[in-house]
């Protein structure tokens, strides 16, 4: 577990192909943290999500400038949330911000989160007031977020936005925590201490494309449902129930319509679509359930959450 060894602040930043990002990033956040904040000793953390790119080089060419600045490479791809877990896990500071390192993260609105966290809060996130997405973009995420915290069922507040900073006694509860699938905002929100948004400017991207594709984000969905809820199991359940309810009135129908009036029973098309349907929704639910005994199949494991290929202290 990591403890704090004087240093005032950790920034966590995961890196996958952002070499066109990495020295504005690195001198804008620079700027900020000693002239905004007037802090002296702090760290920048760099995590490498096995970049196919120049990035790694950049960030060794940054370490060796700065001694600020550290770095953490990884073996292979593990994914965004995996790459912000590792740099939580190595860092020291007082107080971690994480954010992206494609700039739609400003470094220049740190002093605003800082400035409520210095009140007294343990979590204070940024909302951001106008999201420079395209359409699609601003309108999945809106929906991921209506979602996530209409069917979690605990106190966890979820959000797509990862720009947050926090306290020791967060990052303590958080590298407790071992499951491989996560989504880091709802952990974060999951240990319960005092949190509170603030309005921050949202950015556009400085360089390069988007990492999270609809695959992507359709992954961090179920992630967030499986990892915070059983609620889509009870729906399942709830399904079963009144499609079984009406599948039994519907018999008891056909055997008093055949005795008592001697109606017939016609319409092999109707009963081909109302079994292809039932089957459907069968199929949907097992492959529910067959998602929470994968996830129960890899933390039995006990795998490593990540590997490290490199560090750079």
């Amino acid at each position: 577990m990591s403890t704090s060894l004087g240093c005032q602040l950790s920034v966590v930043l995961p890196v996958f192909n952002e070499e066109g990002n990495l020295r504005e990033l690195y001198q804008r956040l620079s700027k900020v943290l000693r002239d905004n904040l007037n802090l002296t000793v702090y760290e920048i953390i760099f995590v490498d999500d096995f970049s196919r790119d120049g990035s790694w080089k950049i960030i060794e060419e940054l370490n060796q400038k700065d001694p600020l600045v550290r770095g953490i490479k990884f073996s292979r791809n593990f994914g965004h949330h995996i790459a912000l877990s590792a740099g939580i896990n190595s860092s020291r500071g007082d107080a971690v911000v994480m954010m992206d390192s494609d700039l739609q993260d400003l470094p220049e609105e740190i002093p605003k989160l800082y400035g409520m966290f210095s009140r007294g809060y343990d979590v204070v996130y940024g909302i951001r007031k106008v999201k420079k997405y395209n359409v699609f973009k601003k309108e999945t995420s809106r929906i991921f977020n209506w979602l996530m915290n209409s069917i979690i069922d605990a106190d966890v507040k979820i959000n797509s936005n990862i720009f947050r900073i926090m306290s020791r006694r967060v990052i303590e509860v958080f590298n407790q925590y071992k499951e491989r699938d996560r989504n880091i905002t709802g952990l974060i929100s999951y240990a319960g201490f005092k949190e509170i948004g603030v309005e921050v400017e949202h950015g556009a991207r400085f360089s390069g494309k988007t990492k999270y594709s609809l695959t992507k984000m359709l992954r961090l969905a179920m992630n967030s449902l499986t990892a915070f809820s059983i609620r889509p199991l009870q729906l399942a359940s709830w399904v079963g129930f009144i499609l079984s309810f009406f599948g039994f009135i519907s018999i008891i129908y056909l055997i008093i319509a055949k005795i008592f009036f001697g109606m017939g029973i016609l319409g092999w098309t109707s009963l081909l679509v109302v079994i292809i349907f039932i089957g459907g929704i069968q199929m949907l639910f097992l492959g529910l359930l067959g998602e929470y005994i994968g996830r129960i199949f890899l933390e039995v494991k006990g795998r490593p959450l990540y590997v490290v290929e490199k560090y750079l202290e």
